[in-house]
């Protein structure tokens, strides 16, 4: 495992750049919520030193308004090209087929590694990639032995084991990389999420949850009274309702509406 980076199994970190290094063509999967702060900058710059081709992907298309997501390809498209799907609802998933190939050019075979934080849809986009008519091959010349790789027509895709960078809870919790029943305390964790979710986005909770207050601690115990989550003897039971709002985060139903970030000449 390389330094500064946490991976999901034994080895996860060599095999990682093992694929990325064997791919032509990397695929960044971002979060449409929040485009730049799920960019993995640390892993794009290695891969601009490997020399590696970058598509960014935003994915979650249907969690926020066309016109934000426009104005995100626009801005990250002066680093590398980029597009936005609704890998869930097969939207847009076509033009990430010819983005990639018009990206790779004339290659007969375009080695593609998908990456990305673990709650950002990789995998979906990996099935739609491989279709349901791939088919593993060891045979690829170069291939490194042990890396499942898939083929469809020109594209061929080298799995990655899931790989990111160590963050505070907070971050591994906005990122969706950190699984919720293992929080030691949901509702400080919680009110942190839901702080930074604030910060960013003043009407998220009021369009999630109808709820208008902005008090972190006051949301917890409004959810747990619409959800009627109380303990024995009628008191709220804020745990549990933090541990259901931090996973509807991670699920989607909660959104924000983040723009980039103005740029002055």
């Amino acid at each position: 495992m390389g330094k500064g980076f946490l991976s999901f199994s034994k080895g996860g970190w060599r095999k990682f750049w093992k694929a990325v290094k064997e791919a032509d063509i990397i695929v960044e999967v971002l979060d449409s919520r929040d485009p730049e702060g799920f960019r993995i900058k640390s892993i794009e710059e290695k891969l601009t030193e490997l020399g590696k081709k970058i598509i960014l992907v935003i994915n979650k298309a249907d969690l926020v308004p066309r016109e934000i997501l426009e104005e995100w390809k626009n801005f990250l498209s002066k680093e590398h090209p980029t597009l936005y799907i609704s890998a869930r609802y097969r939207k847009g998933t076509g033009m990430l087929r010819k983005l990639i190939l018009k990206v790779a050019g004339k290659k007969d075979l375009v080695k593609v590694a998908v990456v990305g934080y673990p709650n950002v849809g990789k995998s979906t986009i990996i099935n739609i990639l491989k279709g349901s008519h791939s088919a593993p091959t060891g045979a690829l010349p170069g291939v490194t032995r042990h890396l499942q790789v898939l083929r469809r027509g020109r594209i061929r895709i080298i799995d990655t084991p899931g790989v990111f960078p160590i963050e505070d809870e907070l971050s591994l919790i906005y990122k969706g990389s950190i699984r919720v029943e293992n929080l030691d305390d949901p509702i400080n964790s919680c009110s942190e999420l839901l702080k930074k979710i604030l910060e960013i986005d003043k009407d998220a909770i009021k369009r999630a949850y109808g709820i208008k207050s902005i008090e972190p601690l006051e949301i917890i115990e409004l959810f747990a009274e619409k959800r009627k989550r109380y303990k024995k003897g009628g008191e709220l039971d804020l745990e549990t309702a933090a541990r259901m709002i931090i996973k509807d985060w991670l699920d989607g139903k909660i959104t924000i509406w983040r723009r980039p970030p103005i740029e002055r000449d």
